[in-house]
């Protein structure tokens, strides 16, 4: 059915414009340095660990504005069909397939919970990310350069934002 409404949709995808800030979040999800220095597990599970932790760390600064607002669903849906896309390439099929993204999405949204409740606080962000997270040790390191992203985040315009001009 999508693929019917895709075809014969009048306006362009509103989800588009958000490509090339989805790409810069998993590309700083895959900075050698969450798994080299910081102690993340450099596997499957721990790369989509840190593509939760970074995402999520962006929709909490889109939440806080509220002309990103709209843009952070259409970033989670990119999201989900990315995900989706990464299942069927496994060579996981329909029957299944639903459930799996019922549970990434739901990781995705305890992390979001659990970061929000953390605010900007290393120490509570290094409690969510041992909690949470395939990581060695306690989390800290993870913790300290989430915190430092945080706040770059919060110090990046809208606009930038959306052009996905953010750093570690």
């Amino acid at each position: 059915m999508n693929l019917i409404k895709a075809l014969f949709r009048r306006q362009p995808d509103p989800s588009a414009a958000l490509r090339p800030l989805w790409h810069r979040v998993v590309a700083l999800s895959r900075d050698p340095v969450w798994y080299r220095d910081c102690g993340m597990a450099d596997t499957v599970q721990g790369r989509f660990d840190m593509i939760t932790l970074v995402l999520a760390m962006v929709l909490l600064r889109m939440e806080q504005e509220e002309a990103l607002r709209p843009s952070s669903t259409w970033l989670t849906e990119l999201f989900v069909a990315d995900m989706d896309g990464q299942l069927r390439e496994t060579g996981m099929g329909d029957p299944t397939l639903g459930k799996e993204m019922g549970k990434l999405v739901s990781v995705l949204g305890g992390r979001l919970g659990a970061l929000r409740e953390a605010g900007g606080d290393a120490e509570r962000i290094a409690a969510v990310v041992a909690r949470n997270a395939a990581v060695e040790g306690d989390g800290s390191k993870v913790a300290d350069r989430l915190a430092a992203f945080a706040g770059k985040l919060s110090d990046a315009d809208a606009e930038a934002i959306l052009r996905a001009e953010i750093t570690l």
